[in-house]
C-alpha cells in the first residue's frame, strides 16, 4: 500500500533528496498538496514549503484519482444552461461526463472574439454591452488572476482541479494550495472545454441573450425566450448568468422568483509597484524565485461591526476597467500566469449591509446602490477626461483628504485621471477605507506610500442578492425546473466555487432525471 507523509522543507530544498534520505528505496511519489509559508521572510526567516506526499515502493501502484462515469444517455429535453462562465461550463461538463448533452446559451462571443471588443473599449472607449470584461465565453473569470483558491469544502473541488489540468493547466494546479492560471492560460482552457462539450453533443449558442423565462400557470419553468425571437424548451433550466447580468435580476423580480437582498462590499483597487510589495513581504528573499508576493489584509471596526479587507489580490498584475453599463465605471484586477508585470494590485473593500446601508423595500436596491457609485465615477471621467479613464488618487492623498500629488505610472490600459475618490464613494466606505489603511500600514510597513494609487470604484465583489433555492435539490424555492447557480445566484465567490456549484447542480439534475 502507498504511504502518505507530511513534512516541511526550506523553499530551496529538493524534495527528491529529502525522500531518498528519509524513505530509502521508494519507487515513486506524487504530491497531494504543497503550500508556501513565507511569513516572516521580511524579517529574515527562511520561507518553508509544507508538503503532503504519497509514496510507493517496489511492486506497488498508485490508486486512481479519477472518477469513472457511466453513460446514462441523453434526456428527453436537453438541460438549458444560461451562461458560459465557470458555473455554466462545469455544469455542462459534468452532465456530459454522464452522456447527457445540454444547451449552453451565452450572450457574448467566444473568448478570442471577445478580446477584440474589450481592446476597443480600453483603447478607444467603444463599449459593447454584450462583450466586455464580464460578459462572453468564460465569464468574468476570464479577466482575473485565474485564481483557483477556494474556501469551499466539497469533494468536487478536486474534480474541478483535475479537469483544469486535463484541459491544459499546469500539473501543479491539482495540488498547490494557491493555484492560479492567469488570464492568458485560462482563455485557452475555456476554448478547449467548449470544444470538448460540442464533441459530446452539446449545443452552444453565442451572441444570444436569454430575455425571458417561459413559466406556466403553476410557476414551473419550461424553457427560455431568446433575443433572437426563438424559444427553447426544457424542464431543467440552469441560471448561471454571473453577478453583473442585472437585466436577469429585474426579470426574476417581475416573475416573482424568490430572491433575498444580501450583504456585499464596495471600495477601490490599490496598486503598488510590484518590487515594493515583494520587498515588504519577502525581504531579502524577494529575488529567490518565490514569485510575486501576495498579501491578505483585514480590519474590523467594532463600533459599527464593519470589515475592511483586501480581496482578489493580483501579484504582478493589471487594473482593468470592467463595467457592463455604458454609463458606469467599475475596476477589477487581473494577472497573467507569469505574474510578471511591474505592478501588484488588490481590491480594498468595505462591507455594505442589507437593510442598514441600503433599504429593503426593493429586493434590487443593492444593484441600485452599486450603480449609483459606478455612475458617479463615469460622470467624473466625462468631466475630467473622455469617459473611459479611471478616477484615481494617490494613497497618501486619500488619507490626507487632498488631491495634490502627481499620479505615478499605472498598469491600467484605459488610463487614469486625478480625482477625489471621496466624491464617488459613500462616506461610510471612505471612512472604512481610511481606518483600514492606517491599520494595514501597521501590519505591512511601507504599504502607505505616494507610490501607491487607489482606483475606483470596485463594486462587483459579489452579487447583491441571493436567488433562493432548496438546500437539497438546488431548485428554486418558488419555481420548479429552475436551478439558480454560481456567483450570480449568490452561491459562489470565485472560479473554483462557481465551477463546483455548477457540478452540484448537474448532479442534482442527474439524480432527479436518472435516479442515480
Amino acid at each position: 500500500m502507498s504511504k502518505i507523509v507530511q513534512f516541511r522543507l526550506d523553499f530551496d530544498q529538493d524534495i527528491e533528496f529529502y525522500l531518498n534520505k528519509n524513505y530509502p528505496g521508494f519507487e515513486d511519489y506524487r504530491i497531494h498538496s504543497k503550500a508556501l509559508d513565507a511569513r516572516g521572510a521580511n524579517r529574515g526567516k527562511k520561507p518553508i514549503n509544507n508538503f503532503k506526499v504519497e509514496i510507493i515502493f517496489a511492486g506497488e501502484k498508485f490508486a486512481a484519482y479519477r472518477e469513472e462515469f457511466k453513460d446514462l444517455g441523453a434526456l428527453d429535453q436537453k438541460p438549458i444552461i444560461v451562461g458560459a462562465g465557470p458555473a455554466g461550463l462545469f455544469c455542462a461538463l459534468r452532465l456530459a461526463e454522464y452522456g447527457i448533452p445540454s444547451i449552453v446559451i451565452e450572450r457574448g462571443d467566444r473568448a478570442h472574439n471577445r478580446m477584440k471588443h474589450i481592446a476597443k473599449f480600453w483603447r478607444y472607449g467603444e463599449f459593447d454591452t454584450e462583450n466586455n470584461v464580464c460578459f462572453g465565453e468564460g465569464g468574468a473569470g476570464l479577466f482575473s488572476d485565474g485564481k483557483l483558491i477556494t474556501r469551499v469544502k466539497s469533494p468536487y473541488v478536486q474534480y474541478v482541479m483535475n479537469r483544469f489540468v486535463d484541459f491544459g493547466a499546469p500539473p501543479e494546479t491539482a495540488y498547490t494550495s494557491n493555484p492560479h492560471l492567469g488570464s492568458n492560460k485560462i482563455r485557452g482552457l475555456i476554448n478547449k472545454i467548449t470544444d470538448y462539450l460540442r464533441e459530446k453533443g452539446c449545443e452552444i449558442h453565442y451572441n444570444t441573450r436569454v430575455d425571458e423565462l417561459v413559466i406556466n400557470e403553476d410557476d414551473v419553468v419550461e424553457g427560455v425566450k431568446l433575443s433572437t425571437g426563438k424559444s427553447l424548451y426544457s424542464n431543467n433550466v440552469v441560471l448561471a448568468t454571473g453577478h453583473s447580468a442585472k437585466e436577469t435580476y429585474f426579470h426574476l423580480k417581475e416573475k416573482k422568483v424568490a430572491m433575498k437582498a444580501k450583504d456585499f462590499s464596495v471600495g477601490v483597487r490599490v496598486e503598488h509597484p510590484r518590487a515594493m510589495i515583494d520587498f515588504i513581504q519577502h525581504g531579502q528573499f524577494m529575488k529567490c524565485d518565490l514569485g510575486a508576493a501576495r498579501y491578505k489584509l483585514t480590519y474590523h471596526d467594532k463600533s459599527n461591526d464593519k470589515g475592511t479587507y483586501s480581496f482578489c489580490m493580483c501579484p504582478g498584475g493589471y487594473v482593468l476597467s470592467s463595467g457592463t453599463d455604458a454609463n458606469g465605471i467599475v475596476v477589477n484586477g487581473m494577472s497573467n500566469f507569469a505574474r510578471n508585470s511591474r505592478w501588484s494590485n488588490a481590491a480594498l473593500v468595505v462591507t455594505v449591509k442589507a437593510g442598514e446601508d441600503y433599504p429593503l423595500d426593493d429586493v434590487l436596491n443593492g444593484h441600485k446602490f452599486q450603480h449609483d457609485i459606478e455612475r458617479k465615477a463615469y460622470e467624473a471621467s466625462l468631466e475630467k477626461a473622455s469617459g473611459r479613464e479611471i478616477p484615481s488618487q494617490t494613497l497618501k492623498d486619500f488619507l490626507s483628504g487632498s488631491v495634490k500629488s502627481d499620479l505615478p505610472k499605472t498598469s491600467c490600459p484605459s488610463g487614469i485621471f486625478q480625482y477625489d475618490l471621496r466624491k464617488i464613494l459613500p462616506s461610510f466606505v471612505a471612512t472604512g477605507l481610511h481606518d483600514g489603511l492606517l491599520s494595514f500600514e501597521k501590519k505591512m510597513e511601507g504599504f502607505v506610500t505616494n507610490d501607491a494609487i487607489l482606483m475606483a470604484p470596485e463594486t462587483r465583489t459579489s452579487a447583491p442578492v441571493t436567488v433562493l433555492r432548496n438546500r437539497t435539490t438546488f431548485e428554486s424555492d418558488s419555481h420548479k425546473g429552475l436551478f439558480p447557480c454560481g456567483e450570480g445566484a449568490g452561491y459562489a465567490g470565485g472560479i473554483t466555487s462557481a465551477a463546483v456549484d455548477g457540478v452540484k447542480i448537474a448532479m442534482s439534475i442527474i439524480r432527479r432525471e436518472k435516479e442515480l
